[in-house]
């Protein structure tokens, strides 16, 4: 790899949140995982990265240097695509299981590796096995400091094309634009309306932005069946499992209770933790557990395309664009909750009085104080403390609703990973056609993740037959 020339090297500036992801306490990154419907030919690869995937952004072409005052900047610099593509070879005739494991394996391995910093910070893994799920599978490693999962996921799209018809956009479920303010309302009764909502908003900033600063550095949670409190986790093997829903019956779900689905899917994870943890120890039930669940902080929540992306007054902006949410999770022993819907209830209940909150956006200016007034340092420090003093992480995207496919494979399945953050937990949500996948990084060796994972596929079948029982009597 050689620089294009010094001219070139005063570049735009890495986002602080990029700063905090690619540093000494935490380096994160992003595991794409496609699963194909026929066997893969790699032949197309370097054509699809150079005429497709590298032109998306700058950054896919660029590494953080860091000039003589230290501040860190994007650089520009030629990219050798066979340093990028990675194709592991396992022993060859075996059974689709011995492969499952092999993929496994190989996913626990990545997420334990730092991308190279003397390059651009990415890569491309190509898995030429049949395993239980897939005739082959593409795994995109994507570093946290490039742009969120929001961007990356438009960028990952930018590559691939509707399976039924190429010529037509993919869709995407509605999401609904977050509300303006009306200044210019006039109404009286309007306004004394709002005023109880005022003061409940204000009260749940006040006591959000408290929760945010302590938990960054005062206050931990509990150790419990799903935190170890291992401040080594974030370098250690992980331990992986996913599962589907299919979407219909969770929109069924969500309709029974007028929630959404984002509080149904929220719901089934806090059950099937609470059910994990008593599982393995029936005292944890009491004890306290914290979620950090990441919040899109756009004003419009649904994919755009990269080019409208990058447009200085994008309204869906590139970059790294979004604020932690502190949840606690449910416990069985609050008053109501042996009915599994509840476990929704309360999560729609704790999420809706977190978005009628302003502690999310106050406490990224707090942030942004803190990286001012004390150095990028003590910034990383405080993120790195809110994580490390939760118990787990929830991060959901929308996919697709059609089929997609990438350089003429069809994609039958996707998920994604964030295994980075010091936590024994990582879940991750995504759509796609008519399921929605999850997916759990685990702390290997703490946390049993097929136990983990029946656990939640339980929580999923207490709920529907709740909900089934709930419409016809």
């Amino acid at each position: 790899m050689e620089f294009k020339g010094m001219e070139e090297a005063a570049a735009v500036p890495v986002s602080p949140i990029g700063y905090y992801f690619n540093s000494s306490l935490m380096s994160i990154s992003i595991l794409c995982v496609l699963e194909t419907e026929v066997a893969i030919d790699d032949s197309p690869a370097f054509s699809l990265l150079h005429d497709v995937f590298l032109p998306i952004t700058p950054r896919f072409s660029s590494i953080i240097v860091a000039d003589k005052k230290g501040v860190r900047k994007w650089k520009k610099v030629e990219v050798n695509l066979k340093d990028h593509v990675k194709v592991p070879i396992f022993p060859s005739g075996k059974s689709p299981q011995f492969y499952e494991k092999c993929l496994q394996d190989y996913l626990s391995k990545l997420s334990m590796e730092e991308l190279p910093q003397s390059q651009p910070l990415w890569q491309l893994h190509i898995i030429k096995y049949s395993t239980n799920n897939a005739a082959g599978t593409l795994i995109f490693n994507l570093h946290h400091a490039l742009g969120d999962g929001f961007s990356l996921m438009g960028a990952l799209l930018s590559c691939l094309q509707r399976a039924d018809d190429p010529s037509k956009p993919l869709t995407f479920p509605s999401v609904k634009t977050r509300p303006i303010l009306n200044h210019n309302n006039n109404n009286v009764h309007s306004m004394f309306r709002n005023v109880p909502r005022f003061f409940s908003s204000m009260f749940n900033t006040a006591s959000d932005l408290y929760c945010s600063i302590v938990k960054s550095s005062l206050i931990e949670d509990d150790q419990t069946p799903i935190r170890s409190g291992n401040d080594v986790v974030r370098w250690g093997p992980r331990s992986i499992a996913t599962m589907a829903f299919p979407l219909h019956q969770i929109k069924q779900i969500k309709a029974n209770l007028g929630a959404t689905i984002n509080d149904v899917v929220t719901g089934i994870i806090f059950l099937g933790t609470r059910l994990y943890m008593q599982e393995v120890s029936k005292e944890s039930s009491n004890l306290n557990s914290t979620a950090i669940v990441l919040l899109n902080t756009r004003m419009f929540r649904s994919f755009t395309s990269v080019k409208e992306m990058v447009k200085p007054d994008a309204k869906s902006p590139w970059g790294n664009h979004f604020a932690f949410l502190h949840v606690p999770i449910p416990k069985f022993t609050d008053s109501g909750l042996s009915d599994p819907l509840e476990f929704i209830k309360k999560a729609q209940q704790i999420i809706k009085s977190k978005r009628n909150s302003l502690g999310v956006y106050l406490n990224a200016k707090l942030l942004e104080a803190v990286d001012k007034f004390r150095g990028p340092g003590a910034a990383t420090k405080y993120v790195h403390g809110s994580l490390k003093n939760s118990s787990m992480a929830i991060s959901n995207m929308i996919g697709p609703m059609e089929q997609v496919s990438v350089a003429n494979h069809p994609v039958k399945g996707l998920y994604f990973l964030v295994p980075g953050p010091p936590l024994s937990l990582i879940v991750t949500v995504i759509s796609y056609m008519d399921k929605v996948r999850v997916a759990i990084a685990v702390e290997d060796g703490f946390i049993d993740s097929q136990k983990l994972k029946s656990c939640m596929e339980n929580a999923y079948d207490m709920m529907l037959k709740a909900t089934t029982s709930a419409t016809t009597t």
